[in-house]
C-alpha cells in the first residue's frame, strides 16, 4: 500500500512536458517579428526579380487594351515599380502563406494540423486560378464592353497608371472569390453548415453576391457587378454539390 502511495507522489511530481514548450508573450512577439521580416524579405526579393522583367509584364498586362499613354514623365517608371511589387507579392505568396501557417500551427490540434497541410496549398492554387480566370475571360470582356462606348468624336485615351489600377482592382477580387468553395468546404467538414443550410440560403447569396460585386468591382456599373457576382454564384453552387455528394453533409 505504501508503495502505491509513493508511486502516486512520484507521478504527481513529474514535470509536465508541455510546460517547457509553452511560449511567453515576448517569445510570441519575437516569433511574429521574425516571420514578418521573412515575409518582407521574400516580397522584396520577388519584386526585385520581377523588376528585371517589368517591361514584359507591362506588355502582357496591357495586351487586352492595346496602345496606352503615360501622362507624366514619371508615370511609366512608377507603373513599372507597381507592376514589379504586384508580381513580386504574387511570386512570394507561397512563402507568405507558409510563414503565416508556421506561426499559427503550434496552436493547432493534430487534426487541424493535418488539414492545414491540404488547405494552405489549395488556397494558393485557388487564388491563382481566380487571377487567371479573371485575366483570360473577365478582363477582356470588361475592356471590350467599356471600349464599346467609343464613337467617331469620342475616342478613349487610356493612361498607363489608371489602366494598371483598373486591372489590379479587377484581378484581385477574383483571387479571393475563388477561395469561397474552400471556405464552405472547411465549414461543412467541421459540421458548422450542411447542404440543406446552403440550399436554404441560396436567395440570400444571390442578393449578397451583387452587393459584394458593387462594393469590390472597380467601376460602379452593372456590368462590372455582374462579372463579379456571377462567378461567385457559380462557385457557391459548386460548393453545395461538393458538400452534398462528396462530403455527404
Amino acid at each position: 500500500m505504501s508503495d502505491i502511495i509513493i508511486a502516486d507522489k512520484d507521478e504527481d511530481q513529474l514535470p509536465n512536458e508541455n510546460v517547457g514548450n509553452e511560449m511567453s508573450l515576448v517569445d510570441h512577439l519575437q516569433e511574429l517579428r521574425r516571420r514578418l521580416i521573412i515575409i518582407i524579405i521574400a516580397v522584396a526579393v520577388g519584386s526585385l526579380i520581377s523588376y528585371f522583367y517589368a517591361a514584359e509584364l507591362v506588355q502582357y498586362i496591357t495586351a487586352p487594351a492595346g496602345k496606352l499613354y503615360y501622362m507624366s514623365p514619371a508615370e511609366a517608371f512608377f507603373t513599372y515599380v507597381r507592376v514589379s511589387f504586384f508580381a513580386g507579392f504574387l511570386l512570394a505568396l507561397p512563402i507568405v502563406l507558409y510563414q503565416v501557417w508556421a506561426f499559427v500551427v503550434p496552436a493547432l490540434t493534430s487534426k487541424e494540423h493535418k488539414a492545414s497541410l491540404i488547405l494552405v496549398p489549395s488556397s494558393v492554387l485557388l487564388f491563382f486560378t481566380g487571377l487567371a480566370f479573371s485575366y483570360v475571360l473577365v478582363l477582356p470582356a470588361g475592356i471590350k464592353f467599356f471600349m464599346g462606348f467609343a464613337t467617331e468624336n469620342l475616342q478613349p485615351l487610356l493612361s498607363l497608371g489608371e489602366y494598371l489600377s483598373f486591372v489590379i482592382s479587377f484581378l484581385l477580387p477574383f483571387g479571393f472569390i475563388f477561395e469561397l468553395p474552400l471556405f464552405i468546404i472547411v465549414m461543412a467538414r467541421f459540421g458548422l453548415i450542411s447542404s440543406n443550410f446552403l440550399t436554404a440560403k441560396r436567395k440570400h447569396v444571390l442578393v449578397l453576391s451583387f452587393v459584394i460585386g458593387a462594393l469590390i468591382s472597380p467601376t460602379p456599373d452593372v456590368f462590372s457587378q455582374t462579372m463579379v457576382a456571377v462567378p461567385m454564384i457559380v462557385l457557391y453552387e459548386i460548393s453545395v454539390l461538393i458538400v452534398r455528394y462528396i462530403l455527404k453533409k
